[in-house]
């Protein structure tokens, strides 16, 4: 492979899809191949390079739960302690979960309290100490810990406030002095301040006409950071990043910045994801995994305001693909990774769920109802057409979102538990699973568990 041929394969695929600007960064054993297309700001025209950083969003989960696997390494805390025996206080809603809830729960998303909370404590060392300290109020139980997998934020920031105690240092310096720095890389930034320095991605999001049109707002809330709010990088050093994993711990220099254990603890499967649609089959301490033919493949995406990141690496076989964008329909990235690989480490992506010509026949009345978080409110009615799912954004989402409706969706069952979009929505037809055994279903399931109301 090479970099002007992987250009053209980028090139084509986001315009396709609406993408102002990309860059990709390929591993295949110590080969590297780089290439942008586009522009960092559609107002003003400057272009790509493999050296603009973008925002890297969730995958920041990865490098958080890392630095929690190095202090499994250096002894200071073990998978399964309460996190109350670490952080004296912790408290959410729940009294029970407060005192229960592991590290363990925290790192694959099953401590079963709302996730989706974005407040902003300020731009201070202490932001995260403040979130962690505001929790007891927004993080609200949904299910018992360790009952099923629901994406959290939340939890990640915990797990920063972790790291920050038992290191005496913000999760920032942690992330640079334990991470970035070993591993070389020269453009992975945790602040707008250091963001200026570079060539950097400005987000976009879908205008009136459905063009893109520059995000209001590029800065995400300190506080969120461990979750993934402000990392700031280049493909290349994401790149590195996957490396690490890759080489079973160890940074270019043979310097071991990850026991083995722990790397292959991160790989080992930890609860099931439930549904079909782009997310792995499973979830690990920190990585999904996807059990795809020739793999398996340890990834994560991300996304902030405007802009988008993926990550695919197949263990074993040295191969890794990272994809940053600053908007557009970012699952109309899956073809490209689907041959990337394909050709690389053969392994057979799965197609994205499409609807069916015939959809199964299925008693609407279990879909229909209205489910409800302390963040979301989600609405399944009856129609002509099918069954029509309308998401708004409630309370600390609608402060980051706004209070018009997240989705609006024509739905038919894919199964006899998972609703299928009849349109494209973002480069996908979205799914939604809902889970219970009666004739009611008892949850909405979209990477988030959401109660019916």
């Amino acid at each position: 492979m090479n970099s002007e041929d992987l250009r053209e394969r980028l090139a084509e695929v986001a315009v396709r899809h609406g993408i102002p600007g990309a860059s990709i960064a390929v591993l295949h054993g110590d080969e590297v191949t780089e290439a942008a297309y586009g522009v960092l700001d559609r107002d003003f025209g400057y272009p790509v390079t493999t050296d603009s950083v973008f925002q890297t969003g969730s995958i920041t989960k990865v490098w958080t739960a890392t630095l929690i696997m190095q202090l499994v390494d250096e002894g200071l805390l073990t998978l399964d302690s309460p996190v109350a025996d670490h952080l004296p206080g912790f408290r959410v809603a729940d009294a029970h979960t407060s005192k229960t809830v592991t590290v363990r729960q925290l790192l694959c998303h099953t401590g079963g309290f709302e996730g989706d909370i974005f407040s902003d404590h300020g731009p201070g060392d202490d932001a995260v100490e403040r979130f962690v300290a505001a929790l007891p109020t927004p993080a609200r139980q949904l299910f018992p810990s360790g009952e099923m997998f629901s994406y959290c934020n939340s939890g990640y920031v915990v797990l920063g406030r972790i790291i920050e105690v038992l290191t005496g240092l913000t999760w920032e310096a942690a992330l640079h002095e334990r991470i970035a720095a070993p591993l070389g890389m020269t453009h992975a930034v945790t602040s707008p301040g250091r963001a200026i320095r570079h060539r950097v991605a400005m987000g976009h999001v879908s205008g009136p006409d459905g063009e893109p049109v520059k995000a209001p707002f590029w800065e995400m809330p300190r506080s969120n950071a461990p979750a993934g709010a402000t990392l700031t990088l280049t493909a290349r050093d994401q790149l590195r990043f996957a490396r690490l994993h890759l080489a079973d711990g160890l940074a270019p220099d043979g310097t071991r910045l990850l026991s083995e254990e722990s790397v292959a603890a991160m790989r080992r499967p930890e609860v099931v994801v439930p549904g079909a649609g782009r997310l792995g089959d499973h979830w690990s301490l920190g990585w999904e995994i996807f059990d795809w033919e020739g793999g398996p493949v340890i990834g994560h995406d991300g996304g902030t305001m405007g802009q988008t990141a993926l990550l695919r690496a197949v263990p074993g076989k040295d191969v890794a693909v990272v994809i940053l964008i600053n908007g557009g329909e970012f699952f109309g990235l899956h073809g490209l990774v689907t041959e990337l690989l394909a050709e690389l480490a053969g392994v057979t992506v799965p197609p994205m769920p499409t609807p069916p010509t015939a959809p199964p026949a299925v008693d609407p009345r279990y879909f229909a109802g209205r489910y409800e978080s302390v963040t979301q409110r989600a609405e399944v009615t009856e129609t002509e057409d099918g069954l029509r799912l309308v998401l708004w954004p409630l309370g600390p989402s609608a402060e980051l979102h706004g209070t018009d409706p997240l989705s609006d969706l024509t739905m038919v069952p894919l199964d006899a538990h998972t609703l299928i979009g009849t349109a494209q929505e973002n480069g996908e037809f979205p799914t939604v699973t809902f889970l219970g055994d009666g004739d009611r279903a008892e949850y909405l399931h979209g990477t988030r568990a959401i109660p019916r109301a």
